[in-house]
């Protein structure tokens, strides 16, 4: 089966400060990776590197075999945004526009997109917002919601667009622990339907219960990676060891 992501050699410098160094790896369409790793290792940068959230100063980006970017250097906006248009991104803070309803979060992009007639998009948003048990909210604002409301609309909105790949950035770090998992459920029911998703998060139990392969990051590279039972149960560095002790 053809990797749906594949990533060669990835760089990304500050000044001299290297914060990706030379990471490589592929994901096979359905499947589910969890990045781990300390603050500062580069997980959030690598993950934005894919969407080109992040300029990158070395490597190569394949997605479904199109290049996103190589040696380096990023495809014309056109073709940033025809490969992107298949990627979700689900953040930290939510990104929800205030002043929109949740409907109106949800439907912003397909309508802007103005792919699909209005009828399709709406029927589509109350359809996601079922999915993460929220019609009940379409019609009022984020700041009514609570963060774990909050996160499940993000992820509804992320997959409005119908995407192939799901990318998300920390989705719970931002919640108090009891509205954690209502969002990791729904992103486990994503992961039941074969979603293929790169996950970069600090819940080790849903990363071990969850992810098909582990990729722990230290430093700026892919230190350790293999399945959640060689990473959890029998982690081969010494680094690896000493951050699950941690955590």
């Amino acid at each position: 089966m053809s990797s749906i992501i594949e990533v060669k050699q990835l760089q990304k410098s500050f000044g001299s400060l290297d914060v990706l160094k030379q990471i490589t790896f592929e994901v096979k369409p359905g499947e589910v990776v969890a990045v781990i790793g300390p603050s500062g290792s580069g997980k959030s940068t690598m993950l934005r590197s894919l969407v080109h959230l992040e300029e990158i100063t070395g490597g190569s980006i394949f997605i479904h075999g199109k290049t996103l970017a190589e040696n380096g250097k990023y495809a014309g906006s056109a073709a940033i945004r025809d490969i992107t248009s298949t990627m979700g991104m689900v953040f930290q803070h939510f990104n929800l526009f205030p002043h929109l309803t949740v409907r109106g979060n949800l439907e912003l992009a397909p309508r802007t997109l103005k792919r699909e007639s209005s009828q399709v998009i709406a029927a589509r948003s109350m359809e996601l917002l079922t999915k993460v048990g929220l019609a009940d909210k379409a019609d009022v604002y984020p700041s009514m919601l609570s963060g774990g409301q909050k996160q499940r609309v993000a992820i509804a909105r992320a997959l409005m667009l119908n995407p192939d790949i799901l990318l998300f950035d920390e989705p719970t770090s931002a919640l108090d622990p009891e509205l954690t998992g209502e969002v990791l459920r729904v992103i486990r029911q994503l992961a039941e339907e074969n979603m293929t998703m790169i996950i970069v998060t600090h819940e080790m139990n849903f990363a071990r219960d969850v992810a098909d392969r582990v990729f722990f990051m230290d430093n700026g590279e892919i230190a350790e990676s293999g399945t959640p039972e060689q990473i959890f149960g029998n982690p081969q560095l010494e680094r690896t060891r000493t951050f699950l002790n941690q955590e």
